[in-house]
């Protein structure tokens, strides 16, 4: 019989608590992010692997502007199929964790109460996070394939591990809207790349675009509900609002600018990319 307390019917966090365990010896369950403590939780470790991975990419540029560009099919083929399965198996685990505390709490509940940032969630959110640094091997393999480097491609992928950093710290509640949003996604877009090195013609490319602008128009729904009423609650409260909303200031505003970029971002490269100019009318 279905619970929310078991969405999936089958436990899924208690088998990879057993898989967690017999590779570092601990249950995951004894994690706790602490700033200075925790690997990569410190403001001037994010800044320094946002400056290596741009003197990298572009360092790399230079390098290979005279040699041959490599072709790699192999390990770009291994590299997406990892990151699909790593993605579908975070957002299944984190949706296995969300669910009941929506349905106990409701949605207003599940984006603003503090008690919405659990130890398990903050696990799973830590780990997404280091996930970010692993796809920045996405740009290595476009530098080394010589392909062209989009400012929105190296842009979206070093700022996006600035985001998910500013949101540990900063214990943001909503955090679980974009992340599962995030994650669906990316299942789809590196299954996608997985599948088109191996040659295969997929039709829904283009729709992989309108997802993620999507993706960035519920995010900002939500995190512009969120910043507001905490706003409104903490400093504003003649406004109408619903209640407080846990997070700090610095997560909300940085959130809110960086999602909004994004969507900014991404229409105009699905304007470029998909939209032919109207043909001219021929002249007699």
């Amino acid at each position: 019989m279905w619970s929310a307390e078991q969405p999936f019917f089958i436990p899924l966090e208690a088998y990879f608590d057993k898989a967690y365990h017999a590779i570092t010896g601990t249950s995951y369950t004894s994690f706790k992010f602490e700033e200075g403590v925790t690997p990569l939780s410190t403001v001037p470790e994010v800044a320094a692997a946002c400056v290596i991975y741009l003197v990298t990419i572009f360092g790399g540029q230079y390098l290979m502007r005279n040699r041959k560009a490599f072709k790699l099919d192999f390990l770009f083929k291994v590299h997406n199929l990892f990151l699909t399965v790593v993605s579908a198996t975070l957002l299944l685990l984190i949706a296995e964790n969300i669910i009941p505390i929506v349905w106990n709490q409701g949605l207003f509940g599940s984006v603003c109460y503090q008690t919405s940032w659990t130890q398990r969630l903050e696990f799973l959110y830590y780990l997404n996070y280091l996930t970010k640094y692993y796809e920045l091997i996405d740009t290595i393999f476009l530098v080394l394939k010589k392909k062209k480097l989009e400012f929105l491609h190296y842009y979206h992928h070093s700022l996006t591990m600035v985001l998910c950093f500013t949101q540990l710290i900063g214990s943001t509640a909503v955090s679980w809207v974009p992340i599962t949003l995030n994650l669906c996604v990316h299942v789809l877009m590196y299954y996608y790349y997985y599948r088109a090195t191996a040659g295969v013609r997929i039709w829904w490319k283009k729709y992989l675009t309108t997802m993620q602008i999507t993706q960035f128009i519920l995010d900002l729904g939500f995190v512009y509900f969120c910043t507001y009423t905490f706003f409104a609650f903490n400093f504003f409260p003649f406004l109408p609002h619903v209640a407080d909303c846990s997070g700090t200031v610095g997560a909300a505003l940085f959130g809110c600018a960086l999602l909004s970029s994004y969507l900014v971002l991404f229409i105009n490269f699905f304007r470029k990319t998909y939209k032919k100019p109207a043909s001219k009318p021929k002249q007699n």
